[in-house]
């Protein structure tokens, strides 16, 4: 069986060398992120090209998607790197503090005394940590700590309900984007939006730069919950970053949230990647624990584009295994019916390409025995809308667009194929049949459905849909 959800592993130190990179390759990666959280300028240069080379070496197509590290409001450091916080006692965040100890700690972000006030409760180390606020004079936030726990440097802070006013985009994210420009990345994920304007300022950034790649909207702030719509109708996809949006919103609302958020990127025809602590147990552990298997399970059930890893491939024990982990509930999971995913396409989208579409999915729905589906394209976004309507029939998306067959590797469903093109669109049918031969997934007598662009060649222009029996051309 041929799976349809995707893998997007974040690389890190457990994940860069050519020999782990292969496995996980071989294991079924389909996107690796790039967290601009750690690392440098040169250190990224050096993973991105990695990744093609080996790629192109296995004949695979991988994506490349660089994370902004966005406006990540974290504590400063300690004398002694870290101390052990007790239930009841106070403790300061200071803006000036230089180097902290068991009573005060300093700030990156200096404008947070002006974002919180008496009564408020600050997270930190994504919720471990729980510190009221009793009172806030100049650059002094005076806590009480509700509760306790180890704390070290650089801490991760959290308003209880949101409402930090930290820009979406910090300078070092502005001068990253014109780093993922320059890499070709392939999806630029920006952290924290909280509006619309947040992404379409990412995004016009990432343009000027020399950006081709599709914007992903990390949802990770209570306030994008409100916006999500807006949010959504600038993005190209949305990830479902479950762990800052926890912290902030409460774990109990996350896999109601999650269900809403994939819902309405479908609908809306944009992707989504499910991610944080998806197989959190195999950072140290060779085989997942079985709510984590449960978790994965859902998400693919939810109708998501991609899975994702985090510590489990950038800093685990276990990268390759944890990429096979995920593949197989993939499979496993997608051998059931699932009825109640929307096979008619959406209300309101008339244009030609949604036509073909939505006669792709009634086709393949109408008991024909279609073996596969051979999208022809110059963008991908036929092939997207094939996606959205949850065709269970496989979608090969032939390019010979190096940039378009490595987008659609985030695709529900589509697998990008290199195809050198033709010059007429009898010559691309043979062409694409002996494609689909090659790879073992038709044979003369199957049927298969062709979407194709008359005049050929035209970037946007797909017009049309064939169902053909294979090898019948050869015959005439």
């Amino acid at each position: 069986m041929i799976r349809r959800t995707k893998v997007v592993a974040t690389l890190g130190p457990a994940s860069s060398d050519a020999k782990t990179l292969t496995r996980m390759i071989e294991a079924g990666l389909d996107v690796v992120r790039i967290n601009f959280s750690h690392g440098s300028p040169d250190e990224h240069r050096a993973r991105v090209n990695l990744v093609r080379m080996l790629a192109r070496k296995a004949g695979r197509a991988v994506g490349v998607l660089v994370d902004l590290q966005g406006p990540k409001i974290r504590i400063g450091r300690f004398k002694d790197n870290k101390i052990q916080l007790e239930p009841g006692a106070k403790f300061v965040l200071d803006a000036e503090c230089k180097l902290g100890d068991q009573n005060v700690v300093g700030l990156d972000y200096k404008n947070l005394p002006n974002d919180v006030r008496s009564g408020d409760t600050l997270l930190l180390d994504d919720g471990r940590i729980v510190l009221g606020v009793s009172s806030v004079r100049g650059g002094k936030i005076t806590t009480v700590v509700e509760q306790g726990g180890p704390l070290s440097n650089n801490k991760g802070i959290n308003r209880k309900g949101g409402g930090l006013t930290a820009p979406a985009l910090t300078e070092k994210d502005k001068q990253d984007i014109k780093l993922a420009a320059e890499l070709k990345a392939d999806f630029l994920a920006v952290s924290f939006p909280r509006s619309g304007e947040d992404v379409r300022w990412a995004r016009d950034l990432f343009v000027k730069a020399g950006g081709h790649g599709l914007i992903v909207s990390k949802i990770e702030r209570a306030e994008a919950i409100p916006a999500l719509e807006e949010i959504l109708d600038a993005s190209d996809a949305i990830m479902v970053a479950r762990g800052d949006l926890g912290v902030e919103v409460g774990d109990a609302p996350i896999p109601a949230l999650q269900k809403r958020m994939i819902r309405m990127a479908r609908e809306k025809q944009k992707l989504t990647i499910t991610a944080t602590q998806m197989m959190e147990s195999m950072i140290s552990s060779p085989i997942p624990t079985r709510a984590e298997v449960s978790d994965v399970a859902n998400a693919v059930l939810d109708g998501t584009d991609a899975v994702m890893t985090s510590a489990e491939t950038a800093a685990g024990k276990y990268p390759a295994e944890t990429i096979a982990a995920m593949v197989r509930v993939c499979v496993e999971v997608e051998k059931e019916d699932l009825p109640q995913q929307d096979r008619r396409g959406y209300a309101g989208q008339t244009d030609v390409e949604n036509a073909i579409a939505k006669a792709t999915a009634f086709t393949t729905a109408s008991g024909l025995p279609i073996k596969a589906i051979a999208a022809l394209t110059q963008s991908g976004r036929t092939a997207l809308l094939m996606s959205r309507m949850a065709i269970s029939v496989p979608i090969y998306a032939m390019s010979s667009v190096v940039e378009t067959r490595r987008r659609v590797t985030l695709f529900r469903g589509v697998h990008p194929v290199r195809f050198k093109g033709a010059r007429n669109p009898e010559k691309a049918l043979l062409m694409a049949e002996d494609e689909l031969i090659n790879r073992g997934v038709v044979q003369n007598g199957d049927l298969i459905v062709l979407t194709i662009g008359e005049p050929f060649g035209r970037a946007g222009g797909t017009n049309t849909m064939k169902i053909v029996k294979v090898g019948e051309h050869r015959k005439s």
